[in-house]
């Protein structure tokens, strides 16, 4: 209780004052010390994202919620409302526009996210059945399939003899982050398949790359990619960026599966939820950049 009334205090009175007061000392709002104090990155993105979110302006809280053609008359009304002339901080209007473009494009990527994991798997439809056949194809060059529905499609870890009834929890999006692996990083993908069909610590690749999409989803929705991509995209984050989280997850995913030696499949949730801690702790980090370092498919 008494937390919260801190809380409450600092947020209404305060923060407010402590604001006031810097600024007749530095001369600077505090998105001009955040802009100039920090490097582009977390720190520096997640800082202003706060400062919008906190103020009582109407016009830097509406920014968050802005398109990107909007972004730099957004840019132009804040330095207007906290009268930061251009002359004097000539640096700070590309500073505070890049940061909305990360805000404002992770909040984008999660729509895009979201509607691709709302698209049920179609078989009627000539694309997603396309999709999942250049799947097998890349991960078994060698093996051409029986028919649509076979029991082939255990060999690259699905459940049932036709992988349909596997997409129903992340819909096309599953998909399409097993076909992303598979085309561009496809050694690593192969490598990945083999130790997933190994006799004594395999797995269901397809199945558990599902469930990695899920746990890259989540992570998502839930903010936590915030530090990754403010770190690394220094714009705003595409579909393609969210697909080369999820190639990370796969491969890491599998390296730390073999590295734990688990004694049976059935003890999979209970290495899926350690391996998901510790990526959890390693997004703590303001510094986190989740990059796979094996090359990609030239």
């Amino acid at each position: 209780m008494l937390g919260y009334i801190w809380q409450y205090f600092y947020a209404s009175f305060f923060r407010y004052w402590l604001k006031w007061f810097i600024r007749q000392v530095t001369g600077k709002c505090e998105l001009q010390r955040i802009c100039s104090g920090y490097k582009p990155g977390a720190t520096r993105t997640t800082k202003a994202e706060y400062s919008l979110q906190s103020s009582k302006n109407k016009v830097l809280r509406n920014a968050l919620q802005a398109s990107s053609d909007d972004l730099e008359q957004c840019v132009d009304q804040i330095m207007q409302e906290k009268n930061v002339k251009a002359q004097k901080d000539p640096r700070f209007k590309e500073s505070l526009q890049l940061c909305l473009f990360q805000i404002t494009g992770y909040k984008s990527l999660y729509a895009s996210v979201e509607d691709l994991r709302k698209e049920v798997f179609d078989s009627e439809k000539l694309e997603h059945e396309t999709m999942l056949l250049k799947l097998w194809d890349l991960l078994m060059p060698t093996v051409k399939l029986e028919s649509r529905v076979t029991k082939q499609w255990g060999d690259i870890g699905f459940q049932g003899d036709d992988p349909k009834t596997d997409f129903r929890g992340m819909g096309l999006l599953g998909l399409i982050n097993l076909v992303f692996f598979s085309e561009n990083y496809t050694d690593a993908a192969r490598q990945v398949l083999f130790h997933a069909n190994h006799p004594k610590l395999g797995y269901s690749y397809a199945i558990v790359g599902i469930n990695l999409t899920e746990m890259a989803y989540s992570l998502l929705k839930s903010g936590a990619l915030k530090p990754h991509f403010y770190n690394t995209i220094l714009g705003k984050p595409e579909l393609q960026h969210f697909h080369q989280l999820y190639c990370y997850l796969a491969y890491e995913f599998d390296k730390f599966w073999v590295a734990e030696e688990p004694e049976s499949i059935m003890q999979f949730n209970h290495y899926r939820e350690k391996f998901h801690s510790q990526v959890k702790a390693q997004l703590q980090d303001p510094n986190v950049s989740l990059t796979l370092t094996v090359h990609p498919k030239n």
